[in-house]
């Protein structure tokens, strides 16, 4: 099994001092990376901030968890990425996905497709990206791009870690065959995030997406590493406040504990559980959100590189 590995996603704090304290703070406590989120709320814009993240650290990964790939012209995007990774010296992750929040699109005026209208159109993106990346050049006639000797110069040596994500039979596919890491996400076809998140977060969720992973990766599935970002976590001094916290948090059911959207626990439990969580489905890359950076850190001290 992958050793583990951890990070911090984030919409950055409101100051650029604060968002470099916190990355500088996040690399001393052990963690592997730290993420942005992209949305058209109030939020640092990822690219810029991304970068001044990388200059202020020297081991911290950075990255985007996850870029929206209809906010942006992909050959335009992959150049941006590459200034980025000469800026990070190897440390940059690129999360990338077909869009998903209703809100972002409403705010730009960008039409919200249907879902595999945009999981096409991320399709197309990841072959431009990953020949630019890889080769420096790429040519695309495809259903959404059309791309004739597009050029990526200068590249950084070594390409941006790509990571693709999704809860969908064919995001998952998609990113088996072409992602360094897999997410595993509930699904969100319904455009928010919702009330139901428990009712869609169950353990044959996970099991089924699994399946697809392995079904889609083939021959290159052991070398895939396998990502979760727990929608709810958080770090209790006693078992028995597990589950009332797992409550207020929106996860209310008998089984809430054992779900891998949820990480509520002593530091004991949180570590018993990622174990279990890695042994069942192969988890080794855990992303915590930034409020949890802190509480979360005995975790990370105890299991990042087991």
């Amino acid at each position: 099994m992958a050793p583990f590995r951890f990070g911090v996603h984030t919409s950055g704090p409101p100051s650029m001092a604060t968002w470099r304290d916190q990355a500088r703070r996040a690399e001393a406590l052990g963690y592997s990376s730290l993420s942005l989120v992209d949305h058209l709320d109030a939020q640092l814009a990822p690219l810029v901030a991304l970068t001044v993240a990388a200059e202020a650290t020297t081991t911290l990964h950075v990255g985007t968890l996850v870029l929206n790939n209809d906010l942006r012209n992909p050959v335009v995007l992959a150049r941006e990425l590459a200034t980025l990774g000469l800026a990070a010296e190897g440390r940059l992750e690129v999360g990338l996905g077909a869009g998903w929040r209703r809100s972002d699109y409403a705010a730009t005026g960008i039409a919200y497709d249907d879902p595999a209208v945009r999981v096409g159109r991320l399709a197309e993106s990841v072959a431009l990206m990953r020949a630019l990346w890889h080769t420096g050049t790429a040519s695309l006639d495809g259903t959404h791009y059309r791309v004739d000797g597009a050029t990526c110069a200068p590249r950084p040596a070594l390409p941006p870690r790509l990571v693709v994500g999704g809860g969908s039979r064919r995001v998952l596919s998609l990113a088996a065959t072409q992602a360094d890491t897999v997410g595993v996400n509930t699904p969100l076809g319904t455009g928010s995030v919702g009330d139901d998140v428990e009712q869609r977060a169950t353990l044959d969720h996970y099991d089924r997406c699994l399946a697809w992973i392995r079904q889609a990766a083939g021959d290159r599935f052991p070398a895939l590493e396998l990502q979760i970002a727990p929608f709810a976590v958080m770090v209790v001094d006693q078992p028995r406040a597990a589950r009332r916290a797992a409550a207020l948090l929106g996860f209310r059911g008998d089984h809430a504990l054992e779900l891998p959207a949820v990480l509520v626990g002593t530091v004991d439990d949180c570590c018993e559980r990622l174990l279990e969580r890695r042994a069942r489905w192969g988890f080794s890359y855990v992303v915590v959100p930034a409020q949890a950076m802190e509480p979360f850190a005995p975790v990370v001290e105890r299991l990042a590189g087991a």
